[in-house]
């Protein structure tokens, strides 16, 4: 037997044409919500009840749990199922696709690095706003104020640190849950910051050790392009203490392996979901020591 998903329905055939069908729902919104678990590589119900008694060659990668999976099967190939022949039309499918899109984008936005990004934006301007608080506070406590009328400013840069801190808490909590790997390796705000300048956890995860290793610095290294002069060694990274504590001499060295370590990490969060943390930890550990050695 052969299963066949379509846009607007299932189809089990053997050789000699249509043996069962499910058609779905000639509304756009449930069409699209059917392509949007498909689009995510879910088994629908109806694929699971028709193979549950059968043997069936599938085409799709999606389906190889419930079947065989042989895309090459030449019945697959000479098959064609017109949506006009059970009264779907194009105006149906085009509406669904609309749907699908608007869905695809929302579930996007929800996505949780991407929440992690905007909170690092936002952590970024409170703390911005922070420093100039601070620097009008300053420069007001000097004169002879009543207390008054700089209260409520300070009222209001101690609920702006407040809310930098309550942030930084949230940053440090959602890194653990979804990128546990790379938080214990450079620290939840470095990891965010990373996430942040990549644009997601996915594309982190498959950008080089040497682009890694240099996000933050973009401006710098377009400088170093234009104008010559030393290329930049490291980018956000340097907030890590291994970086900033040592000498100059060894920063470069180590941001390389840093980076390479901050790979491995991402990777395993978004591709494997191991946890592989002490290990790459141990191995950093035993590399900064070899290269303090020299």
């Amino acid at each position: 037997m052969y299963l066949i998903t379509q846009w607007f329905g299932i189809f089990l055939y053997d050789e000699n044409g249509i043996k069962n069908k499910v058609l779905f729902p000639k509304d756009p919104e449930k069409i699209a919500e059917k392509l949007l678990k498909i689009d995510g590589n879910e088994i629908l119900l109806e694929e699971k009840k028709f193979s549950k008694d059968v043997d069936v060659i599938v085409n799709e990668k999606r389906l190889q749990k419930i079947g065989t999976y042989d895309p090459d099967d030449l019945f697959f190939k000479k098959t064609k199922i017109n949506p006009e022949d059970f009264d779907f039309t194009q105006d149906l499918i085009h509406n669904a696709s609309v749907i699908l899109a608007e869905k695809k984008v929302g579930k996007k936005l929800e996505s949780e690095d991407l929440q992690i990004i905007q909170m690092v934006n936002a952590l970024d301007d409170l703390i911005q706003t922070s420093n100039l608080l601070s620097e009008r506070l300053d420069c007001w406590s000097v004169l002879p104020t009543p207390k008054y009328k700089i209260e409520p400013f300070e009222n209001l840069f101690s609920t702006v640190n407040a809310e930098i801190k309550r942030l930084e808490e949230q940053i440090e909590s959602d890194v653990q849950r979804i990128a546990p790997n790379t938080g214990n390796i450079v620290g939840s705000l470095i990891s965010a910051r990373l996430m942040s300048l990549a644009g997601g956890m996915e594309r982190l995860a498959t950008m080089p050790a040497s682009t890694i290793q240099l996000l933050g610095a973009e401006k710098a290294l377009f400088r170093f392009k234009k104008e010559g002069g030393k290329p930049p060694k490291h980018g956000v990274i340097f907030q890590h203490p291994l970086i900033n504590k040592a000498s100059k001499a060894d920063r470069g060295k180590i941001a390389r392996i840093l980076a390479a370590k901050i790979t491995i990490a991402t990777k395993a969060d978004v591709f494997t979901k191991r946890n592989i943390s002490d290990d790459l930890k141990y191995d950093l550990d035993k590399r900064i020591r070899n290269i303090r050695n020299l």
